[in-house]
């Protein structure tokens, strides 16, 4: 038995330190770094606003409400490791609670095609907000210019920054995370 927690406890370490390593080098414009709005969408809801903010970001549909936003990819592991956490967490919170997963795209650094986004979210029986779209690295840009994935921001009803993660994290973190962002 304590083979296990010890085994189990490295091996989240490891998850925890790794993540996967995002391929996207390249320069922006001084123009898109200055951009502070940004509308995406994904299969769930439709038009999600966001909007730079002193000390965090407005998110317009989400008002009042704690924010995920899940930087990651098809192809990482930890990512795909997380959707399970993400989706029980969506569903346990659902009334004051909202993921919005921005995929980061191919190893190659290009976009990955919709047919295969769709196919993901299908096999991964995903229930949050996915955006595959070419503004999620310019929002990436936005916050801090994400190297590593998974990287995810958990922001409170107001909008502000609560907590940064990056690599695989536990549900039950998250879970106390979102209480105290919701000020239970």
């Amino acid at each position: 038995m304590q083979f296990k927690k010890i085994a189990f406890f490295i091996i989240s370490v490891i998850l925890l330190i790794t993540g996967c390593d995002s391929k996207n080098d390249e320069n922006k414009e001084t123009i898109e770094k200055k951009q502070t709005k940004f509308i995406i969408s994904s299969q769930i809801t439709p038009t999600i606003t966001l909007e730079k903010i002193d000390n965090g970001i407005d998110f317009k549909e989400f008002k009042g409400k704690v924010v995920l936003l899940n930087f990651f990819a098809t192809w990482c592991p930890p990512c795909r490791a997380e959707i399970p956490h993400l989706n029980n967490l969506q569903k346990k919170y659902k009334e004051s609670f909202e993921v919005i997963a921005l995929n980061m795209g191919e190893q190659t650094g290009g976009q990955t095609p919709k047919e295969k986004i769709d196919e993901f979210i299908h096999e991964h029986s995903i229930s949050y907000n996915v955006s595959n779209e070419e503004t999620n690295f310019k929002i990436s840009d936005m916050i801090g210019n994400i190297k590593v994935i998974p990287t995810m921001f958990l922001y409170d009803t107001k909008g502000k920054l609560v907590q940064k993660y990056v690599g695989i994290v536990p549900e039950e973190m998250m879970e106390t995370d979102i209480k105290r962002a919701l000020g239970k």
